[in-house]
């Protein structure tokens, strides 16, 4: 029932394909055009006028209503298919802006039985139904296909299938949860479900969310040779035994409690949306076809309104408004005609590198790969192709288009003629003196609309411009790693950079995909400033006598992803200790770097990278174990005795001051950058909506009074003035 969340789909309105059927033209309805064949098929194509998307609102569901009332009333049509005119879109789900501003419960359940309804007038339907389905087809877009009796897809890249609902703290309501299961069995479509999975073309055909694929331009064609030639036996499909099995109630009592064992697991209980897509979708296999939709209905209707389900769809909107974003005030000089990125230039083939060039040469951009260390760019181009050898196992890609990508990079030692490039991008050392020749060197190669732009992840950009003749085209891009799996991407205004350039680079990162937080050039920017007290509070806590396992599990249990012990090792020791040395350099008052990352380096326990650090990383394929030898870096016990409670509290306050700090300084222009920043860079737990989010949720008030408790021991614990100021007028950090 959801809107996509993937964000590489481009969506891009295209006129419809010319289809291999005579066809004669009924009326034109505002979403949804009909067309009858001479064969007399129906063929119903999704195109909402001036949108890129397909989408179920209240006015698209009441319109396919009258199309099957059409068809109902018409008994020479011989069967019906369903197709869409946009060029990346089926269906991308149901109107996630008008569920969310239902304003009562009742609204929102008209909406719900208004698509179940007409769902299942569709299924029931005494003639052949077939989706033909090109681009996203996801949550209501695939509920609908699950009311047809059989599904063709395209192959094509853009092409993705699932039922994403539990992402958004929701689930499939209009028949998936019913549905699938009675499709493809219990297991497989748990494991969609639960897992809010989209799939790619050929994935889903083998789970068997589809039935056949076809090439995108015979799509309808074969749907109408389908109904002809198969009739009502599209309908007649068999089940497989195994299927039958899953069905049975021992066999669903002993998938559910393994299930629940491992849903608890991973979520912790944070996700009320997955427990419960369980519980409908087991519970539903043994009810009839109207029980189990009930079921469906009143499980959307308590989950939606949890605070997990508001703020889980309040990320996807800070995802939408990235996608829009132009990085400079609605008030500014109207934009010129945007003018695509072709070619970029990476400098440094390390992970940081490497990583850019592969994502931008997998976006169809000519690279040169530049690094003066013969080893380091064939190392380089190793990573690379490993990353596109794994995307064409996940089916991400065609070994065509992983070919192609390889060949749009060219490395090079040597300097080469970048008039002509579009963006440079430094992904070199992080040493300022270095980083400054570097950038004093780029700007005599480039050509004079080039935007040189640094990577650093903490490095001031202002202070790098000032190597250059032309400061107001330097900038940070600063990406994280791994590229190829984290969508933010900050971008850093320095005190000299021009608007014309701020724009340019929102809509580089947009182009290829990744989602932009707009920060001003500040010490750590927006997400590592938050992150690095959180880490260096962690390491002063594990100093001080707390166990490896407490860090990191107090925090598992509030739901990072990860600890924070386990996240330095992951970054690397060297790495944090670099970054948590610069910030407590900047922030004498508050910051600290802990002692045990240099005793650490000392003494080669740099993290995964070479297997020891806090945790041992040398089995594949298992889960790390604490290093049995990391507490003989315990130089104290003060904190042997506190709670998990009591060590979250602190991590936590600390992440929080740091935010709010950062929204005081001007660092980014409101809360909900901050929070976006925070969940997609660090994943912060989602289901909070992001530590100011969070902090408004827990209230101001009882934050600064506990700030201010510890703060008479430890001065790091001061509250910033705008804590103090919040708590003492009663406001938050959001207006609603």
């Amino acid at each position: 029932m959801t809107t996509t969340q993937t964000p590489d789909l481009k969506m891009v309105a295209e006129t419809a394909p010319a289809e291999a059927v005579n066809t004669m033209p009924m009326e034109t309805p505002e979403l949804i055009r009909r067309l009858v064949t001479d064969e007399n098929i129906c063929v119903l194509t999704f195109d909402r006028p001036d949108s890129a998307a397909n989408i179920f609102d209240k006015a698209a569901l009441m319109e396919l209503s009258d199309h099957i009332n059409y068809v109902m009333c018409n008994s020479n049509i011989k069967g019906l298919v369903l197709t869409s005119a946009k060029k990346s879109i089926f269906i991308a789900g149901a109107d996630l802006t008008q569920l969310s501003k239902a304003r009562t419960s009742d609204e929102l359940r008209d909406m719900i039985e208004l698509g179940q309804v007409v769902f299942n007038r569709l299924a029931t339907l005494n003639i052949p139904t077939v989706a033909a389905i090109h681009g996203a087809c996801v949550g209501g877009g695939y509920e609908v296909t699950l009311a047809c009796d059989y599904r063709i897809a395209s192959p094509d890249k853009v092409t993705k299938i699932g039922l994403p609902e539990t992402q958004l703290g929701i689930i499939p309501a209009w028949g998936g949860s019913t549905r699938l299961p009675r499709l493809i069995g219990l297991p497989k479509a748990l494991d969609v479900i639960l897992g809010g999975k989209t799939l790619a073309a050929k994935p889903a055909l083998k789970c068997g969310l589809v039935d056949d694929l076809v090439p995108r331009e015979y799509l309808v064609e074969k749907a109408c040779q389908l109904i002809l030639k198969r009739g009502m036996k599209l309908r007649a499909r068999k089940t497989k035994l195994a299927h039958k099995l899953t069905t049975l109630g021992p066999v669903v009592n002993m998938i559910t409690k393994k299930v629940s064992k491992q849903v608890f697991a991973k979520t912790r209980g944070h996700y009320p949306a997955i427990p419960k897509a369980l519980e409908v979708v087991t519970q539903g296999l043994s009810k009839s076809l109207d029980d189990s939709l009930a079921l469906e209905r009143d499980a959307i209707l308590e989950l939606g309104t949890t605070e997990a389900c508001k703020n889980l769809i309040r990320i996807f909107f800070l995802q939408e408004r990235a996608k829009k974003l132009t990085g400079v005030p609605a008030d500014s000089a109207p934009e010129a005609k945007a003018t695509p990125v072709k070619r970029v230039t990476v400098v440094g083939a390390g992970v940081m590198g490497g990583g850019i060039a592969q994502w931008s040469s997998a976006r169809g951009l000519g690279v040169i790969l530049r690094d003066i260390n013969h080893e380091a760019l064939a190392k380089g181009l190793a990573g690379i192709a490993k990353v596109y050898d794994q995307a064409v196992k996940r089916h991400a890609m065609t070994k065509l288009e992983a070919r192609d990508g390889m060949d749009r990079i060219s490395a090079s030692p040597v300097d080469v003629p970048l008039h002509s490039v579009d963006v440079i991008i430094e992904a070199a050392v992080e040493k300022m003196d270095l980083k400054k020749k570097l950038f004093a060197h780029l700007d005599s190669l480039a050509g004079r609309e080039t935007i040189l732009a640094s990577n650093t992840s903490a490095l001031s950009i202002t202070e790098i411009a000032t190597a250059t003749q032309h400061p107001e085209r330097v900038i940070g891009i600063h990406f994280f790693n791994p590229v190829h799996r984290m969508q933010l991407v900050e971008v850093v205004v320095g005190k000299q950079t021009s608007p014309e350039v701020v724009r340019r680079s929102v809509k580089f990162v947009q182009q290829i995909g990744k989602l932009p937080v707009v920060v001003k050039d500040a010490p750590g920017f927006l997400v590592n400033r938050i992150l690095m007290p959180y880490l260096i509070e962690a390491g002063h806590l594990f100093e001080n006598g707390a166990r490896v396992e407490d860090v990191d599990e107090c925090m598992l249990e509030f739901g990072m992803p990860m600890g924070p012990l386990r996240l330095i090792d992951e970054v690397g020791v060297d790495v944090s200790h670099h970054v948590a040395s610069d910030l407590a350099s900047k922030f004498r008052d508050r910051m600290h770097c802990p002692e045990v990352l240099s005793k650490m380096m000392a003494d080669e326990l740099f993290g995964k990278k070479n297997g020891k650090g806090f945790y041992l990383h040398n089995k594949k394929g298992k889960e790390p174990t604490v290093n049995p030898r990391i507490d003989k870096y315990t130089s104290g016990t003060a904190c042997a005795k506190l709670t998990r409670e009591e060590l979250r509290t602190r991590m936590v306050l600390l992440m929080i001051n740091e935010a709010a700090r950062c929204l005081e300084g001007g660092i980014v222009e409101e809360a909900a950058d901050v929070d976006f920043g925070m969940i997609m860079g660090t994943g912060f737990a989602p289901f909070l909506g992001g530590p100011l989010r969070f902090a408004d949720s827990v209230g101001i008030p009882h934050i600064v009074d506990e700030m201010k408790r510890l703060a008479d021991e430890e001065l790091r614990f001061t509250p910033c003035n705008l804590l103090q100021t919040l708590a003492g007028t009663g406001q938050k950090f959001y207006k609603s």
